[in-house]
């Protein structure tokens, strides 16, 4: 793509009324501090609660989030004498976004996973895999504020 041809199509994006989400005014931006965050009462659901408040902001604002966690833990290799030696956990986050008056702005199912090596010692391996299902947890977060920053909440 040439010099010309780039410019010109951030001169349409500005005409079309094309906004980021994070820009002034965006949809970030006129969520931040409006969002309820209401998550499992676990471990996990603090984890994904605090990414979220990161993302959003903690707010008792017009918005409600409700957040559910589904994860799994699954062999991902094996040795050859059948012992695990790395492991998937596998999670899934439904989400509804409500206003004040109840009515469903958006919601939906994230998923994602992460893994971790099950070859050091029991406490290696237990922090390994504690890492893992916080990473988990913030890859849910950062899906399910992409999937609200594409919901029009303009209205």
């Amino acid at each position: 793509m040439t010099r010309r041809a780039a410019l010109l199509a951030v001169l349409a994006l500005g005409a079309c009324g094309f906004t980021p989400a994070l820009a002034p005014g965006g949809t970030g931006d006129a969520l931040r501090g409006q969002v309820a965050i209401e998550a499992p009462r676990s471990i996990a659901g603090f984890a994904i609660r605090s990414r979220l408040v990161d993302r959003l902001g903690d707010g008792a604002g017009p918005y409600r989030l409700s957040v559910s966690l589904d994860r799994a833990q699954e062999a991902a290799a094996l040795s050859t004498g059948g012992d695990i030696l790395r492991y998937n956990v596998v999670g899934a986050a439904g989400w509804a976004l409500t206003d004040a008056d109840g009515m469903r702005l958006g919601g939906g199912q994230v998923d994602a996973f992460t893994s971790y090596a099950a070859t050091g010692s029991t406490v290696a391996t237990q922090t390994a895999a504690t890492d893992a299902n916080g990473r988990l947890m913030i890859l849910l977060a950062d899906r399910i504020v992409a999937d609200i920053y594409l919901l029009d909440l303009a209205r």
